[in-house]
């Protein structure tokens, strides 16, 4: 734990480079060679190469992973960032201990790992207070969890927009539900409807600039368990900023 928290504290006088934040090739960043055959077939399904374009992450810069899980996108984030940025890799010990089992310890001895801070905390109360003024927060396909565990969202919603430097950028996937369901097929199907998502994460107070059509598929029903649909999942991409 003092390990964590002398990090963080070195890490935060890092904050200034993210004004300095250049693009990346994502491209590059996505075909890197050391990357693993598991991630290399989640991404047939998540598309990073235009997920991480559509988040816009640059070099330089600090960022939060919500429900980091297994690391796929903390990983993919902190070959964005480079070694002068940081990414904070989030996640609650409920969940780690049920799904994730150690597999995130192990991608963290990944030497591109590095740069990333594994924060252990509940999901409305995602970050320690010394850690501020965020250039990107991601949260990918797991928004719906928050609706089946206790998790105070409208609490964890102003926590996040609190997190961000004013004109910083929230990035939200999940998988679609349908229209009615709102946030009550979450545990079931592991959905939720949009318009409901959309309803509580501007209520703290974010501007949606975005929306990206990607990973559209208009095929899916939207009323099957996400992990045994027919055909592939409908998932809208949000982008919020927070006002300047």
């Amino acid at each position: 734990m003092k390990r964590i928290f002398a990090t963080l504290a070195a890490l935060a006088i890092t904050s200034t480079l993210s004004t300095h934040a250049v693009a990346q090739d994502y491209n590059a960043i996505v075909s890197a060679p050391d990357r693993t055959d598991a991630d290399r077939n989640t991404d047939k399904r998540r598309d990073p190469v235009k997920l991480l374009n559509f988040a816009g992450v640059k070099e330089g810069m600090k960022v939060l992973d919500m429900e980091a899980g297994a690391g796929y996108t903390t990983e993919l984030l902190a070959r964005a960032v480079g070694p002068n940025g940081v990414v904070y890799a989030q996640d609650s010990a409920e969940v780690l201990e049920r799904q994730v089992k150690g597999k995130f310890d192990a991608r963290s001895k990944n030497p591109v790992m590095k740069n990333v801070v594994h924060i252990v905390r509940n999901y409305d109360d995602p970050l320690p207070p010394e850690v501020r003024n965020l250039d990107l927060i991601t949260f990918f396909f797991a928004y719906h969890d928050m609706t089946y565990m206790h998790v105070d969202r409208a609490e964890m919603n102003r926590k996040l927009f609190a997190a961000l430097k004013p004109g910083g950028y929230l990035v939200i996937a999940d998988h679609s539900a349908k229209a009615g369901d709102g946030a009550t097929v979450g545990k079931t199907l592991h959905r939720i409807e949009e318009a409901v998502l959309r309803k509580e994460v501007e209520a703290a107070g974010f501007k949606l600039v975005g929306t990206g059509n990607f990973l559209r598929h208009p095929e899916d029903t939207r009323d099957v368990i996400v992990f045994h649909a027919p055909t592939p999942i409908d998932e809208f991409v949000l982008k919020y900023q927070k006002p300047q």
